[in-house]
């Protein structure tokens, strides 16, 4: 056995504590060092390396395939813009008596990740193809139903301010370009006869860029949040509450559509898991009486990735792999 496929099991063995070990770091670093904050200019960047090598991974014509999978397509928006919906309203309640928290969940909360998901959702088993092929849909839906339910969740006036920019900008940096090079580096491979070295190269890097790309999120944002810490209390519990509920409703819907194992853990994975990093941008933009909504939505985003971890290991045994 070669020195890197040796390298490569000990890291797919030991990814869980390596990532909360990454978590942990740049918490300590953003809480530490002010100028942390400047590492935000490299979270786009690596997502997008990441989602490059997880796509690179996976041979085109299966992601091709995926999108053909009505069922799937239909389960995973009726949980995101149907199920998801009532269970943020409820949520969203115990704050609604002030407004830039108010403002802050419901941002973060009524968009269904399009980017990241995808790499955790492999890590578990799931059927990341079909997250790929579903990106397109989750967000022209949320993009078409983000400003209604802002609207009847917490009024119209919170519509102004609120841009697309940042929605269009993610889908084609995050999803489109790293896709579309993942594509020509597979048609290339398969012109020098490299497919294997280039799958196993792939697959030898997703757990350190997936370390990197953690320890670069949680730097730049937790000095955010820990300066904010006071105003945070009583969003905090309703991530958490967030993610334990869509675990068990997520696994419902599935069975309930008579998904596979793979499809669905990849819905369930797509219900708890939100557009943190997207949709901050559109909280900065807003006025300044919201001052604190981009405190609220980083807040998720630290929340939602100490969550992941867990649900790698959790998911799986809420859906086990069905014996034929």
């Amino acid at each position: 056995m070669s020195g890197f496929l040796r390298a490569q099991r000990w890291l797919e063995r030991h990814q869980i504590v390596l990532y909360l070990a990454a978590i942990g770091i740049g918490l300590a670093i953003g809480g530490l060092l002010p100028a942390a904050h400047g590492l935000e200019a490299a979270i786009n960047p690596a997502i997008g390396l990441l989602l490059y090598a997880t796509f690179l991974g996976v041979p085109f014509t299966r992601m091709v395939d995926a999108f053909r999978d009505a069922r799937f397509l239909v389960t995973i928006l009726f949980l995101n813009f149907v199920i998801v919906p009532v269970i943020v309203f409820a949520l969203s309640r115990f704050v609604a008596s002030e407004a830039a928290l108010l403002v802050g969940v419901l941002l973060v909360l009524l968009t269904p990740c399009i980017d990241y998901v995808i790499v955790f959702t492999g890590i578990a088993g799931g059927a990341h193809t079909k997250l790929v092929a579903a990106a397109p849909l989750l967000m022209i839906a949320q993009l078409l139903l983000l400003p209604v339910y802002l609207a009847v969740f917490a009024g119209p006036g919170v519509l102004e301010g609120i841009e697309i920019g940042p929605f269009a900008e993610a889908f084609v940096f995050l999803i489109l370009v790293p896709l579309l090079a993942a594509a020509l580096s597979q048609w290339v491979a398969i012109r020098v006869r490299w497919v294997a070295g280039v799958e196993r190269g792939a697959e030898g890097v997703m757990v350190p860029l997936m370390m990197v790309t953690l320890l670069v999120v949680v730097a730049s944002q937790a000095g955010l949040v820990l300066n904010n810490i006071p105003s945070l209390a009583a969003v905090l519990p309703i991530y958490v509450v967030f993610l334990v509920v869509m675990a068990f409703l997520g696994t419902w819907t599935s069975r309930v559509a008579r998904l596979d194992t793979a499809s669905g853990r990849a819905v369930t994975f797509s219900g708890a898991t939100r557009n943190s990093l997207v949709v901050l941008p559109l909280a900065l933009a807003l006025p300044a009486e919201l001052a604190l909504v981009p405190a609220v939505v980083v807040a998720q985003t630290l929340i939602e990735l100490i969550g992941m971890t867990i649900y790698v290991r959790a998911i799986p045994r809420l859906i086990p792999t069905r014996r034929a």
